[in-house]
């Protein structure tokens, strides 16, 4: 257990490890590969101090080495959802489950809004994970929409646990409508419906809106204060996850700004 989880890996992630770290809280992060970063694109950086002529991809490195000198654990992987319990936060990881008595969301920004239906649906038919809930479909048929990169060898696994599987991505449709009743009997696209038993719904991050119920949001962003508090007592968030300006700088003030603010909730607990 940590006293802190904080997802994401980047400018924001990093900041809020260290400063958690220095102010004596045991705190890992979850996160994606550096290279699925948008910052890991950026040709060369020119706006953050110290760091003129640095690519993203450097920067990202610098960030990884100085979180291995601070002994500070990232765990790779997909976050899928986190869960309230009690005084205590759940995050599900692939198969893996971490607890934790705070949170800090530094997920970056999640340009894809939820399909219809699919919010409705999670759990009853819907799901985040192959690896986790493909045997449940042995035998039945799947929808899988592959929206990253591991999203087929996914699809791969899910054959060989003898899942039938359509595999739809955005060059078929740029929107999906989720149907069912109790449950999913269909997915919906370009005008057609495909009968299935479930949807799996692949992509590098998951709108904070299903990792975790009842959060407040401001458009696709998470709603904070200043003190990057959200609407979840012991939940923060920092960097573009919160909104523009999508910067190094910013992200950076307020992943210390959100530990700052952790920290002092765990100390008054």
């Amino acid at each position: 257990m940590a006293d802190i989880i904080i997802i994401g890996g980047g400018p924001a992630g990093v900041s809020a490890a260290l400063t958690a770290k220095n102010r004596g809280k045991n705190v890992f992060i979850i996160s994606n590969g550096a290279n699925q970063s948008n910052l890991w694109k950026a040709h060369e950086i020119t706006n953050y101090p110290g760091c003129a002529g640095m690519s993203g991809a450097d920067i990202l490195k610098n960030f990884r080495d100085q979180l291995n000198a601070a002994n500070i654990k990232v765990l790779p992987g997909r976050a899928l959802n986190a869960v309230q319990m009690g005084k205590k936060f759940g995050v599900s990881v692939g198969q893996n489950f971490f607890d934790g008595d705070a949170l800090i969301l530094a997920s970056g920004v999640v340009q894809t809004s939820a399909y219809e239906g699919e919010l409705e649906f999670l759990g009853q038919g819907v799901s985040y994970c192959a690896t986790c809930d493909g045997m449940l479909y042995r035998g039945k048929k799947v929808a899988v929409i592959g929206l990253n990169d591991e999203a087929e060898a996914e699809a791969d696994a899910l054959r060989e646990m003898g899942v039938e599987v359509m595999y739809f991505d955005k060059a078929f449709a740029k929107n999906y409508k989720i149907l069912g009743e109790q449950r999913v009997t269909a997915i919906e696209a370009e005008g057609r419906e495909f009968p299935v038993d479930g949807v799996f719904i692949l992509r590098s991050t998951i709108a904070p809106s299903s990792f975790l119920t009842d959060i407040e949001l401001d458009g696709p962003h998470i709603r904070v204060d200043r003190s990057m508090k959200t609407s979840i007592p012991g939940v923060f968030a920092a960097g573009d996850c919160t909104g523009k300006p999508y910067q190094i700088a910013k992200a950076v003030g307020e992943g210390n700004v959100a530990a700052l603010s952790a920290c002092e909730y765990l100390d008054k607990k």
